[in-house]
């Protein structure tokens, strides 16, 4: 059973004008995880890397229903994967737990980006007769 759905777009220029800036070093350690910092390294064009993974982060506080608010934090979500790996989704904090309360047990995340914009669509699913209380 579907339980949430969310879309971002991010335009790549604009993540192009963050990772250029003076505190590009400190966004990006407080964004994004190790893993994807790697990943994102290693990809042919770095910004769109970045702004995908953003998107999926912003997609995925939107499936829970809740933004970047009750104490989840960007660095929360992590999306793993990508660049000919397929994509997924890793929560922790504050952000596990809005999804153990939604009884989420599958994450679904479509991530594509061209030099301009990029865009990740994110569908939570839940069992539709959960074990224990859930929302």
């Amino acid at each position: 059973m579907i339980v949430g759905i969310g879309v971002d777009l991010v335009e790549v220029p604009r993540m192009e004008r963050l990772l250029g800036g003076r505190s590009a070093e400190r966004f990006i350690a407080r964004v994004f995880s190790p893993q994807e910092i790697a990943a994102a390294r290693k990809a042919p064009r770095p910004a769109e890397a970045y702004a995908a993974r953003f998107a999926a982060k912003e997609a995925t506080v939107k499936a829970l229903g809740t933004g970047f608010s009750r104490g989840i934090q960007p660095h929360h979500v992590s999306v793993l994967g990508g660049e000919r790996m397929r994509p997924r989704i890793e929560l922790a904090g504050a952000a596990m737990k809005e999804a153990l309360l939604l009884c989420v047990n599958a994450i679904h995340v479509s991530l594509t980006h061209t030099a301009q914009s990029a865009i990740a669509t994110v569908i939570l699913e839940a069992d539709p007769h959960p074990p224990g209380p859930c929302r």
